[in-house]
């Protein structure tokens, strides 16, 4: 599975701050890192009379917007906790994801506590891993202070990236399904080894695979 970290926190508590740093401590380090912001208000990148928007209205269930260097997909999403359809358009291409919220979800979560706030932690010490913090905190968690960007990094790496080899993410109906070590390698081996065998195939990195099932 795709390494999946949530950054979480009360407002003004500096989870955008934090996200940056390790964003720049991970790709100096040679990561290919995906960011997403998860947030619990409703937004709108689409602006009425625009064509995608007039698509949308028309009943498009997805909308693209593509230029030559970047691209932008627009769809409705029922569940606002599920994290099928971030994996499914991230897709392989990346080292770890790292989340801005998602208080509710089921990553591993890093807190980020500032004294000036006066409030405690936004979640349970029992459902985060560690926390960083501007003030010494009486939990049994590992704390970080707030410029240990390098410690905060290696902690990631080492419990919740760790040594990974060949790695495979299943979704089925749009949600993450575990695979044990001996499932994912087979998955790895069977499905590399037939698109290998495939012409203009050559220097596989990744390889995302989507099937729908009839619906006769």
């Amino acid at each position: 599975m795709l390494p999946i970290i949530s950054i979480v926190g009360h407002s003004k508590s500096g989870k955008t701050t934090l996200m940056q740093k390790l964003i720049v401590e991970f790709k100096r380090r040679g990561y290919r890192v995906a960011t997403v912001k998860h947030s619990s208000r409703d937004f709108d990148i689409d602006q009425p009379g625009k064509d995608t928007w007039r698509y949308a209205e028309s009943g498009s269930n997805t909308v693209a917007i593509t230029t030559p260097n970047r691209l932008a997909v627009i769809k409705p999403q029922e569940n606002n906790d599920s994290i099928g359809d971030i994996l499914r358009m991230i897709g392989g291409d990346c080292d770890l994801v790292l989340i801005e919220g998602f208080h509710s979800g089921h990553a591993p979560k890093i807190e980020v506590h500032r004294k000036e706030l006066k409030k405690g932690l936004r979640c349970s010490p029992e459902e985060i891993k560690a926390v960083v913090t501007d003030e010494p905190l009486d939990i049994d968690r590992p704390q970080f202070g707030w410029e240990d960007i390098p410690g905060i990094a290696d902690f990631i790496v080492k419990k919740m990236i760790g040594k990974r080899g060949d790695d495979a993410v299943l979704l089925v109906n749009g949600s993450p399904v575990v695979l044990n070590q001996f499932a994912r390698q087979v998955f790895v081996n069977a499905l590399v080894g037939i698109a290998s065998t495939l012409k203009g195939v050559e220097g596989i990195r990744s390889l995302d695979i989507s099937i729908r099932k009839s619906q006769s």
